[in-house]
């Protein structure tokens, strides 16, 4: 596999495929290829360029967490024994099998990690807090916050640079 693409050099055809498929994932190679002005073969090509570099990294369903009945998400800061490796290590590995986690992300600063958890509702999240976080390895605080409305949940990344 190639090394992985940075923005910069990305030309303006590449970010018309990306933007394209940031908003429908499940667009046909021809639908692409007429929508950025390209042959339906050269859109492939810059297509597997882009998945190969890493830029494109899959392509998933956003599914509803309200629909699939987990209508709490809970905000969740972690704190460690220590910030050793085998530390960082091991939690990793515990919180990547746990289902309810969505993201999480290392962390500078009071927290060593922040956590966004899906829970159906308070009991369930109580079910999550004792089942898996308080058992995760090096675990000595954790600090959870509910959150009252989602005001934004982005999927699509702003990647269009300044171009003149």
């Amino acid at each position: 596999m190639s090394k992985e693409t940075r923005s910069s050099e990305l030309d303006r055809i590449d970010i018309a495929i990306l933007e394209a498929l940031q908003k429908d994932g499940r667009m046909s190679n021809a639908a692409l290829a007429d929508k950025v002005g390209l042959s339906q073969s050269a859109c492939s090509r810059r297509l597997d360029n882009l998945e190969k570099s890493g830029v494109i990294k899959g392509y998933h369903a956003r599914l509803s967490n309200a629909a699939l009945d987990h209508r709490m998400t809970a905000i969740v800061h972690i704190s460690l024994s220590g910030q050793f490796e085998k530390s960082l290590s091991e939690f990793e590995a515990a919180v990547r099998r746990c289902p309810n986690v969505l993201s999480c992300h290392l962390m500078s600063g009071e927290y060593d990690y922040i956590l966004r958890v899906a829970a159906r509702d308070l009991a369930d999240y109580e079910r999550i807090h004792k089942e898996w976080l308080t058992g995760m390895p090096h675990v000595i605080r954790i600090n959870s916050s509910f959150a009252l409305r989602e005001v934004i949940d982005r999927t699509a990344l702003g990647i269009r640079p300044d171009m003149a």
